[in-house]
């Protein structure tokens, strides 16, 4: 057999090969438990206190909500109350609202036009179109206008409104521009002179009413500043008076405010806003005093005194007797010698004699054209 032929038999044998020298490593470092665990804590203890303050920031949150939503629910149901007619279950809701927040936005608004609802002798509904007199104005419109210009200069307001009316009606685009500016004098000043009117003349829901007919003319929030303080002023003094009797602190916070701008604006009651803020003073002393106050009642009546008020001069025995018991053993000045009946020590202002609110002048209109 060829030699070529016996190397095909002969069992094929794998050379192995030699391994190349794998490079030594070193054994890896692990990384100490105790220091994994260290690191686990201070998160998990970090996220605690990171969700704690989120919690609690939250909370305060959501408390706030909670409260402005609460006072704002009780508005809108005391709205909802007033526009259903129920005046008595909305007045409950205004007088939480504003125990809670008594500047909380448009309550005092909301109240005054409730009080006028409540209390206010109804006051015919204005429109822009009068009511159809039995006895037609066949004037021509030159005429009406005439007169109704002529009672404005007379200071007649109630006569030249009955002449714009007629006016408006039978002539409606008859000099536009010029009949609302004669709508706003008249109506304007006629809402001033019920407010500032003296004693029984006063009346303070129909000047209200007025002068929110007058605003019409010009534009919401544009009706002169002298005539919007005393309405304002005057919505202030109707929200006190609807306290009185019920709640002597929130009466006394509300006259405190109308008497220091107009010390003398009165309603029909012929009671001052100056003597409302006394009596409603003086009925929160003798609070105090049947509650173990004294000092408290004795404060009271010291404020009380600072004011020159004819209702002063019949709690001095009461304000007396609270000093006593304020301050036991000690002997005011002023005891009558020899009765030992001790008098209260505060010397009382000289009386403010009340007068009526003088109502401004007669404003120049400034936007009326001139008449051709």
């Amino acid at each position: 057999m060829p030699e070529t032929d016996l190397k095909d038999t002969e069992p094929h044998i794998p050379l192995q090969k030699t391994p190349a020298e794998s490079p030594v490593t070193e054994p890896k470092k692990s990384f100490p438990r105790w220091l994994v665990g260290i690191c686990i804590v201070a998160l998990i203890a970090i996220g605690l206190l990171a969700g704690y303050a989120s919690g609690m920031g939250q909370r305060m949150s959501a408390k706030n909500t909670q409260d402005a939503g609460q006072i704002d629910e009780q508005f809108q149901l005391g709205m909802q109350a007033y526009t259903d007619g129920n005046f008595e279950l909305a007045q409950k809701y205004f007088d939480w609202v504003i125990t809670i927040d008594s500047s909380y936005p448009g309550i005092v608004t909301a109240y005054s036009d409730l009080m006028m609802k409540i209390h206010a002798t109804p006051t015919p509904e204005f429109s822009p179109t009068p009511v159809v007199s039995p006895t037609p104005d066949l004037r021509g419109a030159q005429d009406i206008f005439n007169t109704a210009q002529q009672l404005l200069n007379a200071s007649d307001w109630n006569g030249a409104i009955t002449n714009l009316d007629s006016l408006r009606k039978s002539f409606p685009t008859f000099q536009t521009a010029q009949v609302d500016g004669m709508y706003y004098m008249a109506l304007r000043q006629r809402g001033v002179g019920k407010i500032a009117a003296s004693c029984k003349d006063a009346n303070l829901e129909g000047g209200i009413y007025d002068l929110t007919l007058a605003e019409h003319f010009v534009g919401t929030g544009n009706l002169d500043a002298s005539a919007e303080s005393l309405r304002a002023y005057a919505r202030l003094y109707i929200i006190g008076a609807s306290f009185w009797d019920q709640d002597w602190l929130q009466a006394q916070n509300f006259f405190a405010q109308v008497m220091a701008q107009y010390p003398n604006l009165t309603d029909s009651s012929c009671l001052s806003a100056t003597s409302r803020w006394v009596e409603a003073t003086h009925m929160l002393a003798e609070q105090y005093y049947a509650a173990g106050e004294f000092c408290k009642a004795v404060d009271q009546y010291s404020a009380a005194f600072t004011v020159g008020d004819p209702l002063n001069n019949a709690v001095y025995p009461s304000a007396t007797e609270a000093a006593n018991k304020c301050s036991p053993g000690v002997t005011p000045a002023g005891t009558a010698e020899g009765t030992g009946t001790p008098t209260f020590t505060t010397t009382p202002a000289a009386e403010t004699p009340t007068t009526a609110v003088v109502p401004t002048d007669t404003p120049t209109p400034t936007n009326i054209p001139p008449t051709p």
